[in-house]
C-alpha cells in the first residue's frame, strides 16, 4: 500500500521509500517502460499507465487490484493521465452517496430500498428520494418483534406516500437464533449494562436489505438514520460487507429537514399522509429482545424517569408479592426450553419476556458513550434477555474452569465493543464467535432463577459437564485425590513473588538506615 500511495499520490510524503514494488517478470528497466505479453510501453505513452496500474492491482490485494482495474478499463476512453487516475479513485473514496447523474436534483438513481417504519419521517424520506434521485422507491420492514401494531396498515401508506413496492419480512426466528443467542452465548454487555438489544437488530435488518436490493434490482439502500446516532454506522458497515457496490443514501445528512415541524410541512406539501396520532415524547425502538427509551426528561441524567415511561416491565414496587420460579433449559449455551417445554427461539423469548416483565425483572437506566462520541442517556426494558444472561452465568460457573472463565470475559468485552460499533460482519468477531461456540459446547444443563420484584436470583442449577465435585470441595474429608498437606508446599511456591520483593524492600530499608 506504501508503494501504491507514492505512485498515485506523489505528492503525499511517505516515509521509508526507496523503489516502487512493480512485477519484475517479463519486464525490462522498470522505471522507464513496462510490458505485457510481450510489448513493451515507453514511459510516457497511455499504455504505459494503464498497463502499470494493471500490473500494480495485480500485485496488490485482490480487492485493490480489481478496483484499479475497473477504473481504468471504465475511464480508458477518457483518462490518459496518471493525474486522472488519481482524481477518479479519489472520487470513490470520498463517495458516501451516488455520483450525481442526470435526473433528479441530487443525481439519478433507479430503485432504492429504503428501511421503512411507517413514522414521519420514514414516510416524509419517500417522496424526498423521488424528487432527488429520480427513482423508484421499494419500502421494506423488517419484523423483528416490534409489535403487531407497529406492522399494520404499512403497505397502503408506503404506497400513499410513493413508494412504488413494499415488502415485509418475518425475521423474528433468525433474530434470535443468529444474532440473540451469539450475543447471549458470549456474554457481551456493553459498559456493564447495555445488552445491545438496538445494536444487535441493525445487522439482520440490513441484511433482509441487501438481500431485498438484490431480489428487486435496486442500486442503493436508504436509511433513515440520524447523523448523531449510531444506527447509521450499524446499517452502513453492513452494506459495505454484504455489497459494497450499492449506493447508499442517507437523507438526515444531506435534506434541509430540521425537524418535526419541517418534516410535517414537507408531508403536507407533498400528500403524505401525516400520522394524526400523538407523537410519543420519548424516542423509542422495540424488538423481541427489548425496548429502549431516549429522549424529554431522560435528557438529563439527573431526572428519575416517569413510572408511566415503562411498557414492558411492571414497576417492581407493584410486582406480586409472591416470587416466581423459572427453569431454563440449555444445550452447549443456547437456550432451549422453558419450565421444561421445548421451544422455538423466538417463542421462547417472548415466553421470559411476559415472565420477567410482570416480576419488573430487566430495567436498566444508564448514561453510555457512543460510537461517534458523544455521551447518551437511554433507559432500557429488557425482561427475557436479563433472566437468559443470568441463566447462561450461573451454569457456564459449573462447566467453565478459572482460565477458559477468564478469558471468555475478556473477549466478550471485545465482543459487545464489535456490536456496538456495528461490525457484527468483522472477521475478528467472527474468530471470536468460534472461540465462544468452542468453549460452550458444556454449557448444558438447567438454571432454575428465582423472580422476585425487579430482582434475579438462583436457585439451582445441574449439569452433566459439571466440574464441581462436592466429595473434593466439601470441608469433610473425601476420596483422598486433594490432600490439604499439600497446600504447604504450592503457597509457597505461589507466594514466591511476593517473598522475594519483600525480602528485597527490607534490605534496602536496612542500606538506608546504615
Amino acid at each position: 500500500m506504501v508503494q501504491l500511495q507514492a505512485f498515485l499520490f506523489p505528492s503525499t510524503k511517505v516515509t521509508a521509500l526507496k523503489s516502487c514494488c512493480w512485477p519484475t517478470h517479463g519486464m525490462k528497466h522498470a522505471h522507464n517502460n513496462v510490458s505485457a505479453g510481450g510489448r513493451i510501453f515507453l514511459r510516457d505513452s497511455p499504455q504505459y499507465q494503464n498497463q502499470s496500474i494493471l500490473n500494480l492491482g495485480a500485485s496488490s490485494s485482490k480487492l485493490m487490484g480489481e478496483r484499479i482495474a475497473h477504473h481504468v478499463k471504465k475511464c480508458s476512453s477518457k483518462v490518459s493521465s496518471i493525474p486522472a487516475i488519481r482524481m477518479a479513485l479519489a472520487s470513490d473514496e470520498n463517495r458516501e452517496t451516488s455520483k450525481p447523474r442526470n435526473g433528479g436534483i441530487r443525481g439519478k438513481l433507479n430503485k432504492v430500498v429504503l428501511a421503512y417504519s411507517g413514522g414521519l419521517d420514514t414516510s416524509v424520506i419517500v417522496p424526498w428520494l423521488r424528487e432527488n434521485y429520480d427513482c423508484e422507491v421499494v419500502c421494506f420492514t423488517a419484523d423483528v418483534g416490534q409489535g403487531i401494531g407497529e406492522t399494520e396498515g404499512l403497505e397502503a401508506k408506503a404506497k400513499a406516500s410513493g413508494a412504488s413496492q413494499f415488502v415485509i419480512k418475518d425475521l423474528k426466528e433468525e433474530f434470535v437464533k443468529d444474532y440473540i443467542f451469539p450475543c447471549l452465548r458470549a456474554g457481551a454487555i456493553y459498559e456493564r449494562k447495555y445488552l445491545l438489544g438496538t445494536s444487535m437488530a441493525r445487522p439482520v435488518i440490513a441484511k433482509a436489505m441487501v438481500d431485498v436490493a438484490r431480489e428487486v434490482g435496486a442500486d442503493a439502500v436508504a436509511h433513515g438514520c440520524t447523523g448523531k446516532g449510531n444506527d447509521q454506522v450499524r446499517f452502513e458497515l453492513t452494506f459495505f460487507a454484504l455489497n459494497p457496490k450499492l449506493n447508499v443514501v442517507a437523507p438526515w445528512r444531506e435534506w434541509d429537514i430540521k425537524g418535526r415541524e419541517d418534516a410535517i410541512e414537507y408531508a403536507i406539501k407533498h400528500n403524505v399522509p401525516v400520522p394524526v396520532t400523538k407523537k410519543s415524547i420519548y424516542s423509542r425502538d422495540r424488538n423481541l429482545w427489548h425496548l429502549s427509551h431516549e429522549g424529554d426528561i431522560l435528557e438529563d441524567p439527573a431526572n428519575e424517569p416517569h413510572k408511566d415511561m415503562y411498557l414492558m416491565t411492571v414497576d417492581p414496587e407493584k410486582a406480586p408479592d409472591d416470587p416466581e420460579y423459572v427453569e431454563v433449559g440449555m444445550v452447549s449455551g443456547t437456550p432451549i426450553s422453558v419450565n421444561g417445554k421445548e421451544l422455538s427461539p423466538a417463542n421462547l423469548l417472548a415466553e421470559l419476556n411476559e415472565i420477567g416483565g410482570r416480576h419488573g425483572i430487566g430495567r436498566v437506566d444508564m448514561v453510555e458513550n457512543r460510537l461517534v462520541g458523544m455521551k447518551s442517556r437511554g433507559v432500557y426494558e429488557t425482561p427475557g434477555g436479563t433472566i437468559l444472561n443470568a441463566a447462561v452465568r450461573e451454569l457456564e460457573g459449573l462447566t467453565l474452569d478459572r482460565e477458559t472463565m477468564q478469558t471468555k470475559d475478556t473477549l466478550a468485552l471485545k465482543y459487545a465493543e464489535l456490536v456496538y460499533a456495528g461490525r457484527w460482519f468483522d472477521p475478528l468477531k467472527y474468530s471470536i464467535d468460534a472461540f465462544m461456540e468452542k468453549i460452550s459446547h458444556t454449557t448444558t444443563g438447567a438454571v432454575k432463577l428465582k423472580l422476585y420484584k425487579g430482582a434475579v436470583s438462583v436457585a439451582s442449577r445441574t449439569s452433566p459437564y459439571s466440574l464441581y465435585r462436592q466429595d473434593i470441595s466439601s470441608f469433610e474429608e473425601g476420596s483422598g485425590i486433594y490432600n490439604q498437606a499439600d497446600a504447604a508446599g504450592f503457597i509457597r511456591l505461589y507466594g514466591l513473588p511476593i517473598r522475594v520483593r519483600a525480602m528485597l524492600e527490607s534490605e534496602l530499608q536496612h542500606s538506608i538506615k546504615k
